[in-house]
């Protein structure tokens, strides 16, 4: 059939340009935009799986490089994506992961088939119940020995399918471009990773094929029936309280929840780990649930006789009592708001469930909220909600020391033992006074940076990364990296204990080469896995097993010797001063600082109280018994 004029110029600006040894792309009168219909044309397999990347503006992937991937990663110079190179596939993940957190844009990880590929699973588990929309990019051993068990062959489907939204293989070289597009839309409307697997034996061919034309999907404001059920129950209480999750983050609700919030005069908890889901500067903003949360948080909503639960799925640490509270209030009726309906009651019985999009149910509630909404009880509210705050904030900067359990003795005799070290709030509280009002923090997983939980809170969102629900420790470094390459006008703080940093440190070798950015790494140095040596002194006397780390192991000089900056603080006016060093350093000449704060061995409340007990001896258990 022959092709209009216009059609074969289209094609002709399209096809690339030169031999494919030149890995020249032509300019496009008229970008190959998402949403569009394309012509056919003929182009190498890698060369359409870059142009469907651009298509969807992914300019950042994260991995380590392999042959399986090299003839696409040798095209990212002249597309226009950057590749990032690091020390270990799992922190690559991290990075992705905190990259596309703090910016809301895509981002890729990539490696080498098999043993390069095994080493994503646990970021993109992570990912996951972060619900970051990344694109896992998995070459695969070649089709023509795939089962012959040879060199780096893995079932790297079957290794991510619980750790995906989505996942496909591609069948025929003809349709890279169809899979890579429906991977990467799964991302985006499931707001989780998906990987797309591909043989590599499909590579460096000559096919003839459209680039994909994609589909944006709506989401959803919520159901009539059930919005105007929601808004009936907060126009009647007394004490409505508004709980912000993640979802509140990632559909950008966070100015429709506070205009909730002040209709309402509702106080509003944020999530664990979600400390950046409400302006810390609100007068309705009470701070994190959960774990070492704020008090005035967990008091405000033990009084709810309403609560909404906007873009969260109600993890269970964001309910599990704390300071002694058994805070979450059990008979308050319960509005639940989810993107996704599977997440719907699972954790709590609701009594209006609503799926949608976190920002358009908020602002469809609003609308239709009377105009006598939130007056009940408004003036007592208010006061209270003041109150509590004032008497917390007061309550936190008084806090010096962790308390032991009734029966156990480990803090007084950490305090006792070194009696001149800092003790793990103490060192929070001289960050926070010199921490800049923009600055994006990120976490890890581990006792001293659990003890902070109350401490961040942040003006905007997209502001605090966490590890998130599945826990991983060594989360902390490679997210601020990839939080930095997203954002690198804004100073970047990361955090880790260093049991949890000994995990990410080899990242230090990465982060000083070329055009890294720099950043600022906070290590809480106490010498120990803290929160595991915590339930050993409650539940397990003392006998600590695998709870020591190396008391000679320095990981300022370690900075140093990887080329970066290193600094030991010891004191409060140490920290306050190499904290202000090192941000300025990182904004003022792109120096990336690790400061080692030497802490006493205090440990704060355990993770998990609900799920420990003491152990009951039976059968005795003998070192004799053992044979040779």
């Amino acid at each position: 059939m022959a092709l209009s004029r216009m059609t074969r110029s289209m094609c002709d600006a399209m096809r690339p340009i030169g031999s494919l040894s030149g890995r020249q792309f032509a300019t496009v009168n008229g970008k190959p935009l998402h949403g569009q219909r394309k012509p056919a044309m003929r182009m190498t397999t890698e060369e359409a799986f870059v142009k469907t990347l651009q298509m969807h503006g992914i300019k950042n992937a994260f991995g380590i490089i392999g042959s399986a991937m090299m003839p696409i990663s040798d095209l990212f110079p002249a597309a226009g994506i950057k590749f990032w190179d690091c020390a270990h596939e799992c922190n690559a993940g991290m990075m992705a992961d905190g990259y596309t957190r703090t910016t809301g844009k895509m981002s890729m990880m990539i490696a080498q088939n098999g043993p390069g590929i095994t080493n994503f699973v646990t970021p993109v588990k992570t990912a996951y119940w972060n619900h970051t929309p990344l694109l896992l990019v998995t070459p695969q051993a070649a089709n023509k020995t795939i089962g012959q068990g040879g060199f780096q062959e893995v079932e790297q489907l079957a290794m991510f399918k619980d750790t995906v939204c989505y996942q496909e293989e591609v069948r025929d070289p003809t349709r890279i471009c169809e899979v890579l597009n429906r991977v990467i839309e799964k991302a985006y409307h499931c707001s989780a990773p998906a990987q797309i697997n591909i043989p590599r034996d499909f590579w460096t061919q000559v096919v003839d094929m459209s680039l994909p034309t994609g589909v944006k999907l709506e989401r959803g404001a919520g159901g009539a029936a059930s919005t105007k059920a929601a808004a009936e129950m907060l126009a009647e209480a007394k004490f409505p309280v508004i709980l912000n999750g993640a979802g509140v983050i990632l559909s950008g609700a966070v100015d429709a929840s506070v205009k909730l919030a002040e209709r309402l005069s509702a106080p509003v908890c944020c999530n664990y780990q979600h400390n950046d889901a409400f302006p810390g500067d609100h007068p309705l903003h009470m701070g994190p649930l959960g774990y070492n949360g704020s008090k005035a948080a967990m008091e405000a909503i033990s009084k709810a006789d309403v609560v909404l639960a906007l873009g969260t799925r109600l993890n269970p640490f964001s309910t599990l009592p704390c300071y002694g509270m058994e805070y979450w209030p059990k008979d308050a009726k319960l509005i639940q708001v989810d993107i996704n309906s599977d997440r719907i009651g699972l954790t709590k019985p609701v009594d209006v469930g609503i799926q949608g999009d976190a920002g358009l149910v908020a602002e469809a509630l609003l609308a239709a909220l009377p105009p006598s909404a939130g007056d009940a009880g408004r003036t007592e509210r208010l006061k209270l909600v003041e109150e509590k705050k004032q008497a917390w904030g007061k309550e936190l900067e008084g806090m010096d020391h962790e308390l032991d359990d009734e029966g156990t003795t480990w803090n007084k005799r950490a305090r006792e033992a070194q009696p001149n070290r800092l003790s793990p709030r103490q060192a929070w509280r001289a960050i926070m006074r010199v921490m800049p009002k923009d600055a994006i923090m990120s976490s890890d997983i581990g006792n001293n940076c659990a003890i902070g939980n109350a401490y961040p809170s942040f003006p905007s969102p997209r502001k605090y990364l966490a590890p998130g629900l599945f826990g991983p420790c060594g989360y902390g470094f490679p997210s601020i990296l990839g939080a930095k390459v997203g954002n690198p006008s804004v100073p970047v703080v990361g955090f880790a204990g260093d049991g949890a940093f000994g995990i990410s440190v080899n990242e230090l070798t990465a982060c000083g080469r070329g055009d890294w950015p720099g950043v600022t790494m906070i290590v809480f140095r106490n010498y120990q896995w803290g929160a595991e040596k915590r339930n050993t002194t409650l539940w397990y006397q003392d006998n600590f097993v695998g709870t020591e780390l190396n008391a000679g192991v320095e990981y300022a000089q370690m900075a140093e010797a990887c080329g970066l900056k290193g600094i030991k603080a010891e004191s409060v006016e140490e920290l306050e001063k190499a904290v202000t060093s090192a941000i300025e350093g990182q904004m003022q000449r792109n120096e990336t600082t690790l400061i080692e704060v030497v802490l006493n061995q205090e440990l704060g409340e355990p993770f998990r109280r609900d799920a420990m007990k003491p152990p009951v001896e039976i059968a005795k258990i003998h070192a004799s018994d053992m044979c040779e």
